[in-house]
Parts: structure tokens; C-alpha cells; sequence
């Protein structure tokens, strides 16, 4: 009897298989070159991923990473695709495991370190698009997180048929035709050589029932008769089931099985060709040769196979025969000659590439060898590096580009023309904006706005300010700091006008000037209103008897403290015009077949300092105003200042988590109504009741009243 013996490796972290380099713009793959059998859950205990065997490899879909990097290899230096943008990577391997498929679909998503998806921390990457799976399962698994996500996918498989899979899936694409076609070709190659008795072998999941049902109802419409089809199982189950070659007998259902199939009369098996199904098949032929003492064996079957298959072969099965399926024939997916890849192949050597955590894998299953520096204890030659890739046998690696390959690197075309093609779109429409070209529903909305910003917004706050100029020699408006009080009136009004700049086209200079502007001229009412509320403090606590106040109470202080915190905002807007400025951009994300063209603010960072200042200086204002709310009203705006700044404060609390929720054109409407609602509190809060005492009740606004008040 012989003793089955697995090559199996130790297991690697995610960490040793997987492939990164920084660029403007990221391309993610999941590839699948590895595999390992999980145990079946019974939710006895805590679900865990426990491996009933070690880690697995198919060296020859190593060439699908490295068709991708010589892709991207290409655009990088082409200068006529892409101009300064260079393209960078992050590859991560499947497995063949939904667990681990989704684990590093979700680490595309999150930061270089951490997987941590939909949240924005330590260094980004700009992820575009991402190529992936090997099969329609891994494929399908991806989609479903990226399409949340709405970022493209690109797979390379044969995909099964699916139905609505774009209306479901709208940014799924694939670079092979589906499945589907392949039956039209397999009932018409069974019709010419007239092979009408045949048999299906698929696998033992929904894909596998799919294929069968479809192949039984295209055959009977051509008078082909389905003999027989077999489902075959998993290979976990096969492998865990038969461990060797003594606990293998006639009754083990995987003997039988093959033993059906070997001793039919059926001559023709079409087979639906993924890839684990042809690894089974494969291990059951092993076993029934091994059982019957068979060394040298041809089955006298013909193999008719759909194109998953790529011929290639597992760690585990390169000492097996692939003469078994001599004869078979196979649909392909198309490929061409690439110029360079050979070449490329050549120079490939594991010491120059030591970031790359795929290629000591492969090198090491593929020759069947050791590095010096490798932790793995298994007695293997060791591996000088000195080996050739053009001396591994086909079903191990190719030197020419195999269909997914070629797929993998048309799809790498693909996403840098496609994004050449966005970058010039944006060229095009930045040059369009500068010529104020819009169409003139825009205007014509832009125009009604500003006629209703006019009428309701502005008119109030002139008035005011001429009710003010005219009373300017009347008690209240002097015993309140009247420059004070013109300067902050001009400076709500300025406010007010800043909300302009958010209409219209977006241009280079609008989108500086509209977070300038709002931020300054806010900057300077709420200093205005800090200075007016510590000179009534002051000039409080100057009336005291023996009081040092005095020296302080007057213009000079009011002035400094407007000047002061005013230019500490200038400096902030300074820092951030020379470092990163508001610019125009396009949001291609918010709606889903348009683009927006929006003011990007630049600097998160520098737009929230702005806002925090302002923040800090309205806190201020009201704590200062809190405090002195109770002093004699005759000379005290404490209280108003008080509710105003409270109202101030309540607006932008509630504009940052509005802000943040909202996208494209809605940023926009919550900044114009923030700016709008905040001015207008300041403004009815401090002045009306003013302006009601100038108008309505004119008896109040005396010296004598207001001494006697006092």
C-alpha cells in the first residue's frame, strides 16, 4: 500500500502575501494564488477561521500579479498616458476564502495600516478602482462591499450567469464575457463531432446546480441527451475524508464516484472548469489510480472544459499525471503576445524585489526550495535564486501571457485611459468655468436668489445702519461705543454679502475669496462685539471708588482687541492661501451619473482652524457677556449680547455635523444658510431693540433717563 503524502507549507500571515506602493492614485487587486481548507462550523463554540490542512498554492496564477505590475510598469512610464500622476498599488490575496476575501476587501477600504473602512485617519489613500477575483464568487463577494462604496471594479473571471447583475451592481464590470456564451459554443462543437451521449460534471454549490440546469436545457433543445452529471464536493471534504491510502476503500463515497465515471459508457464529460472542481476531479483520478495500483493510466474519456481552467496545477498535485486529460479540449479566454513581458519575466529575481510579499512564496513552491533566510524547517534544497522561470513546466508557470493575465492587464489600460479621461474632462470644464460659462437656468436662479438676498437679507441691515448714522448724536447709540457699533453694522452687512460669493460658477479666485471673506468678516464682528462687551465690564468696574480700571476704559482698548483678534484670523488665512487654497473641483461621487463642480476647501485642516477660531472667539464673547448680563441696564448690551452669541454659537455647532453629512450643492445651501442665520441673529439680537427704542419710544433715549435709569 502506498502512504498518500501531503507538500504542505506553513501558514503565512496576510502580511508576507501581499503587495503595496504608494502613487496619486491606487489600484487594488484581489488575487487569488493561495488557499487553505477550513474546517466545517457547527456553532458548538465561538465561529472561527480554524484550517484543517496548511497553506496551498497555484504558482501559476502568480503571473496575474505580475501581469498587473508590469501593466502599471507601463503607464508609469508612458508619458503620454497620464502625465504627472503616477499610478500606485496595494494587492491582497483571497485565499479562495469568503472570510479572508472580505477581510481585504475592507482593508482596500481603510488607511495603509488599519483596517478601519469608512473612516478618515492617519495617511489616505485615493483608491480608483479595483481589479478582482479569479472566479465569479471572489468577484461577486468584492462587489457587493465596493458597490456601497461606489468605487469601480474590474473582475477577470469567466463570470457565471447572474441576472441583474449591472442594475444591481452598476459599478461592476468585467473584461471577459460571462459564462453564458460558452454554452452556445459547447452545444455547437458537440454537434459537429455528433457527440450527443455526454455527461455534465460541475461542482456541488449553487454555480455548479446553475450550470447543469442550463446545459440540460440547451441540450434538449438539439437532441442532446444528458447521460449522466455528477456533482462533485469540496475539496476540504474530500481531503479531511481520505487522509491516506489505507483508510481509502471501494465503499468511500469519492471512490465511487470516480469509479462511475471511469467505468461509464459515456465518452464525452463536459465539465464546468473552476478551478477547485478540476483540483477534485484530479485527486479523485489519484486516488482510484493509487487504489487500483495504476501508475500510468489514460482514461479514454474526452474533456470538454469552459475556460476557467488555465491548465494550471496546485503545490500539492505537481508530481500528479496531466496526461489524464490528454486530448481535452478547452474554451480560452482571449490573449495576445504583450511586447516586454517576456523580458520582464527574465529579470524578475526574488533579491531584487524583497517588497514584494508574493514573489519568496512563489519561488520557493514553484523550484521546491528554501531560502537561506526563510524560517520554514522542512528539509528542501535551498534556493540559490539562480533558478529559471522557463524551466517550469507549464501547468507550474508560462512565459507568455495566459487570458486572465492579459484581462488583468487590459483592465490596468483601462482604468489609466479612463482616468486620463476624467483629468482632461476636468481641464476642460475648469477653462469653461473661467469663461463664466453656465447654462442659463443657473443664472437665471443665481440672479433670483440675489434680488431675494437684497430684499429680505440686506435691505433690514442698511436700514438699521441709517437709522444709526442719522442718531448718531443721541445717547444710546453714543453711550455704546458708536464707532464700535458702525464698524460691526458695516461688518454684518459685509457678512451678508459674503453668501454671494457661494453663487455661481465656481472659479479659482470665488472659491478663495468665499472662505475669506466669510471667515474675516465674521472674524470681525465677533471681535466688535468682544470689545463692545469688555469695555461695558470696564467702565463698570471703573466707577469704583480707588478702581486701576480707569486707565483702561476708552478707544485705545476697544480698538487693540478688535485689531488684535482680527489679525490672529488674517494669519490663520494667510497660512492657508500659501499652503493649500480653496481651488475648483469635481465631484464625481455625490450623484451618480453627474458631475458637480463644487470648491474644494483645500486644507480640512486650515477650514476647521478657521472655524474653530471663530468659535473660540464667540465662546468668549458670551462668557464675557454671560457674566455681566446683570449690570444696570441703561448702559448695558450684555444681555442682547448674550442671546446673540448664544444664537451665533447654536448655528455653527449644528454647521459642522450638517456640513459633514452633506455632499456637492447641499454643502453649499448649509454654508450660505449658516452665514445667513448667524448675521441675522447678530443683528436682530443687539440692534432692534435699539432701533425700537429710537423709533418707538424716542422719550427713553435721553441723558436724563438714562442717568436716572442708572
Amino acid at each position: 500500500m502506498h502512504k498518500l503524502q501531503f507538500v504542505l507549507h506553513r501558514v503565512l500571515s496576510s502580511s508576507h502575501t501581499d503587495l503595496f506602493r504608494g502613487g496619486d492614485a491606487i489600484i487594488g487587486v484581489i488575487a487569488t494564488q493561495f488557499g487553505y481548507i477550513i474546517d466545517e462550523l457547527f456553532f458548538s463554540e465561538h465561529p472561527r477561521t480554524k484550517m484543517i490542512d496548511e497553506l496551498f498554492a497555484t504558482p501559476k496564477c502568480y503571473q496575474h500579479v505580475l501581469s498587473f505590475l508590469f501593466a502599471v510598469k507601463e503607464v508609469n512610464e508612458n508619458p503620454k498616458i497620464l502625465p504627472n500622476v503616477s499610478l500606485g498599488f496595494q494587492v491582497y490575496d483571497s485565499y479562495s476564502s469568503a472570510i479572508m476575501t472580505v477581510t481585504n476587501t475592507l482593508k482596500l477600504l481603510s488607511s495603509w495600516e488599519k483596517l478601519i473602512p469608512n473612516f478618515k485617519c492617519e495617511t489616505q489613500k485615493n483608491l480608483i478602482a479595483v481589479i478582482g477575483g479569479c472566479d465569479s464568487d471572489t468577484s461577486l463577494q468584492v462587489a457587493n462591499i465596493l458597490s456601497i462604496h461606489k468605487i469601480p471594479q474590474i473582475a477577470y473571471c469567466v463570470l457565471a450567469p447572474v441576472t441583474n447583475v449591472k442594475s444591481q451592481l452598476p459599478s461592476f464590470y468585467w473584461t471577459v464575457p460571462n459564462e453564458a456564451h460558452q454554452y452556445k459554443g459547447i452545444v455547437k462543437l458537440l454537434l459537429h463531432f455528433e457527440w450527443t451521449w455526454v455527461g455534465i460534471i460541475a461542482s456541488n454549490d449553487d454555480n455548479g446546480e446553475t450550470f447543469v440546469q442550463n446545459m440540460r436545457s440547451l441540450f434538449s433543445q438539439y437532441s442532446i441527451c444528458t447521460a449522466l452529471s455528477e456533482k462533485l464536493a469540496a475539496l476540504s471534504g474530500l481531503i479531511e475524508n481520505t487522509q491516506s491510502i489505507e483508510t481509502i476503500d471501494v465503499m468511500n463515497p469519492f471512490v465511487a464516484q470516480i469509479t462511475l465515471l471511469i467505468n461509464s459508457k459515456v465518452n464525452v464529460y463536459i465539465v464546468n472548469a473552476k478551478r477547485q472542481t478540476v483540483e477534485c476531479l484530479k485527486w479523485m483520478i489519484y486516488y482510484y489510480m493509487m487504489l487500483e495500483g495504476i501508475m500510468n493510466f489514460s482514461l479514454g474519456k474526452v474533456w470538454i472544459m469552459t475556460a476557467q481552467w488555465d491548465f494550471s496545477t496546485d503545490i500539492m498535485q505537481r508530481d500528479f499525471d496531466v496526461q489524464i486529460f490528454h486530448g481535452a479540449l478547452s474554451f480560452a479566454i482571449h490573449s495576445s503576445d504583450v511586447h516586454g513581458f517576456p523580458k520582464f519575466l527574465q529579470i524578475l529575481h526574488p533579491k531584487t524585489h524583497k517588497q514584494d510579499g508574493f514573489l519568496r512564496l512563489f519561488w520557493q513552491q514553484a523550484f521546491n526550495c528554501l531560502f537561506s533566510y526563510s524560517n520554514e524547517k522542512e528539509s528542501r534544497e535551498t534556493c540559490t535564486g539562480q533558478e529559471k522561470l522557463e524551466s517550469l513546466p507549464g501547468t507550474l508557470f508560462e512565459m507568455s501571457m495566459t487570458g486572465q493575465s492579459y484581462s488583468i492587464y487590459n483592465a490596468v489600460h483601462a482604468i489609466a485611459h479612463a482616468l486620463q479621461e476624467a483629468y482632461s474632462l476636468r481641464h476642460k470644464l475648469k477653462p469653461m468655468l473661467g469663461k463664466n460659462a453656465l447654462p442659463s437656468p443657473s443664472l437665471s436662479m443665481s440672479l433670483k436668489y440675489k434680488e431675494l438676498h437684497y430684499n429680505q437679507i440686506l435691505a433690514p441691515s442698511i436700514l438699521v445702519l441709517g437709522i444709526f448714522i442719522k442718531n448718531k448724536d443721541t445717547p444710546i447709540v453714543i453711550a455704546n461705543n458708536r464707532d464700535l457699533t458702525y464698524t460691526l453694522l458695516f461688518f454684518l452687512i459685509l457678512c451678508f454679502l459674503s453668501s454671494l460669493l457661494f453663487i455661481g460658477p465656481p472659479q479659482t479666485v470665488t472659491c478663495c475669496l468665499q472662505q475669506m471673506i466669510f471667515g474675516t468678516t465674521f472674524s470681525v464682528a465677533v471681535s466688535c462685539i468682544l470689545a463692545k462687551t469688555i469695555t461695558v465690564v470696564l467702565a463698570f468696574l471703573a466707577t469704583k471708588p480707588g478702581s486701576r480700571m480707569r486707565k483702561w476704559v476708552g478707544k485705545g482698548l476697544a480698538n487693540s482687541i478688535l485689531l488684535g483678534c482680527s489679525l490672529i484670523q488674517v494669519v490663520i488665512y494667510a497660512l492657508w492661501l500659501c499652503t493649500a487654497p480653496p481651488f475648483p473641483d469635481l465631484d464625481m461621487h455625490s450623484l451618480i451619473g453627474k458631475i458637480t463642480v463644487v470648491c474644494s476647501v483645500g486644507s480640512a485642516t486650515m477650514f476647521y482652524s478657521v472655524l474653530g477660531y471663530l468659535g473660540f472667539l464667540a465662546i468668549v464673547s458670551f462668557t464675557v457677556a454671560f457674566l455681566a448680563r446683570k449690570l444696570p441696564d441703561s448702559f448695558n448690551e450684555a444681555k442682547f449680547i448674550t442671546f446673540s452669541m448664544l444664537l451665533f454659537c447654536s448655528v455653527w455647532l449644528s454647521f459642522v455635523p450638517s456640513y459633514l453629512s452633506t455632499k456637492g450643492k447641499s454643502m453649499v445651501a448649509v454654508e450660505i444658510f449658516s452665514i445667513l442665520a448667524s448675521g441675522a441673529g447678530l443683528l436682530s439680537c443687539i440692534f432692534f431693540p435699539k432701533c425700537y427704542i429710537i423709533i418707538l419710544r424716542p422719550e427713553l433715549n435721553s441723558r436724563n433717563q438714562l442717568i436716572m435709569r442708572y
